[in-house]
């Protein structure tokens, strides 16, 4: 019963916590941000970085990442991100931006409903084509 408890007010501080990061994140983005340099870094993340680099990150991150952790990860996210994230249009576009060049195949089979929850919430598009240049 003690542990239960335990548990159940960890998991509270760790949401509070999570809710109170995403959402100083959101409003220092907001706030900070202007639009062209989103619009440049992003730009720059789509035309000038290579999609070989792209790939070896991609791969890298399988390879160093264990399964239970990106799924772990992805539960996480898809559980304390705040409507505000969702709701604010910088940060999401960012999400969008780095989100869609991860591949479904390196996604945990167990988090693929999870994921797809998190693509739709953020507004993550399907991934581009990833082939050479």
């Amino acid at each position: 019963m003690a542990s239960n408890k335990r548990r159940l007010k960890r998991e509270s501080i760790i949401r509070s916590l999570a809710e109170k990061w995403f959402s100083a994140f959101v409003k220092l983005v907001d706030r900070y941000a202007p639009d062209r340099l989103l619009l440049f870094a992003l730009n720059f993340l789509d035309k000038r970085v290579p999609n070989k680099l792209i790939t070896l990150a991609i791969n890298a991150a399988e390879k160093l990442v264990p399964r239970k952790l990106r799924s772990t990860a992805i539960a996480a996210a898809d559980e304390y991100v705040p409507d505000a994230v969702a709701n604010s249009r910088k940060t999401c576009t960012v999400i969008a931006a780095v989100g869609k060049y991860i591949p479904d195949e390196i996604i945990p089979p167990e988090s693929a409903e999870t994921w797809e929850n998190l693509k739709t919430k953020l507004h993550i598009p399907k991934l581009i084509s990833n082939k050479q240049k």
